[in-house]
């Protein structure tokens, strides 16, 4: 008996096949396929690792019979972006990889590529930020943090990664939330994680902002403190409320996503999808996830369509608010 996920495979494949002009026979229209992953970021970095573990897992799952990657670098994805949307279009077996960072590049560089160019498959993983103080910090809670920022926001400098960035916007979003005008905030922006937490430990600024990963050693440490997430729930393992507990209405994930090239059909767009679907949900990308301290937010097809819509608007007015985009 064929199951969904044969007749989605097997449309893919089909679709492959036709693409590539490999030879394939009946017998083989419902096998694996040869997948290509357009990654637009050099190697190394978050959506690189996302790729390379999705191979690593569908090869285990015998969902696929290899994977190609292609790796093209710059401008938080905005470089690669118009090759993916443009060589790459009507490839049934391609997805590129990338995330809430190109959302903001595309406003920010004001590309004249965009997301929607795209064909939206599904969001993986999330990573929610955390807000952090030096241990000698008066700042004991977030809501401590935020009524320094109505105060006089000039006066609470906050670190985190580049200007635009998730830190940055979940900042922006935060100070907007009460009332604090976003292009007031004094925002310091590093390169590294190493350079965030040395300032920190030295005290040159209030507080920093950043995935939990960044800070967790010296949390534990005791060396900061860790005063919220900006997670939805509360997380396994970490002694910290969200922001939404502390009266704070801002939730935030550093999303991960995989999305098709422009001109793919209905049929290779809904195989896409169940082969997503099928990995997310299988033993070895559930124990990658775990491994690696992501967070699965699956989103799938229209509903991720819609998110991004969401997700686009939300971040250009955080963006315009900080004046960092027109």
């Amino acid at each position: 008996m064929l199951t969904r996920r044969h007749v989605l495979l097997g449309s893919l494949a089909a679709g492959t096949a036709a693409h590539t002009q490999w030879p394939i026979g009946p017998a083989l229209a419902q096998s694996p396929i040869q997948l290509q992953l357009f990654v637009p970021a050099a190697p190394g970095g978050g959506w690189d690792q996302t790729a390379r573990t999705m191979e690593q897992v569908l090869r285990a799952e015998k969902l696929i019979t290899g994977a190609q990657i292609t790796n093209v670098g710059g401008a938080g994805g905005t470089v690669g972006l118009p090759q993916f949307t443009n060589q790459w279009k009507g490839r049934p077996n391609a997805l590129m990889v990338s995330g809430m960072v190109m959302v903001g590049a595309i406003i920010a560089n004001r590309a004249p590529v965009k997301l929607s160019q795209t064909t939206p498959i599904a969001r993986l993983t999330g990573e929610f930020l955390a807000l952090v103080v030096p241990a000698s910090s008066p700042f004991k809670t977030a809501k401590d943090f935020i009524e320094a920022l109505k105060v006089d926001p000039a006066k609470v400098p906050v670190c985190g990664g580049s200007a635009g960035g998730s830190d940055h916007i979940l900042l922006g979003l935060m100070a907007k939330s009460v009332g604090v005008a976003p292009a007031k905030l004094a925002y310091v922006p590093y390169a590294g994680g190493g350079q965030a937490v040395a300032a920190l430990l030295g005290n040159q600024v209030a507080a920093g902002i950043s995935g939990y990963g960044e800070f967790s050693e010296q949390v534990k440490a005791g060396k900061l403190r860790l005063l919220a997430i900006s997670a939805d729930t509360r997380q396994p393992g970490i002694e910290a409320p969200t922001l939404k507990e502390q009266g704070i209405e801002i939730e935030l994930f550093n999303w991960r996503g995989v999305f098709a090239p422009p001109n793919v059909n209905a049929d290779q767009r809904a195989a896409m999808i169940g082969l997503i679907e099928t990995m997310a949900g299988s033993p070895a990308w559930l124990a990658e996830v775990k491994k690696r301290d992501w967070t699965p937010i699956l989103l799938t097809g229209d509903a991720y369509a819609g998110f991004l819509q969401e997700e686009t608007a939300r971040i250009e007015a955080t963006l315009k608010d900080l004046g960092l985009a027109a």
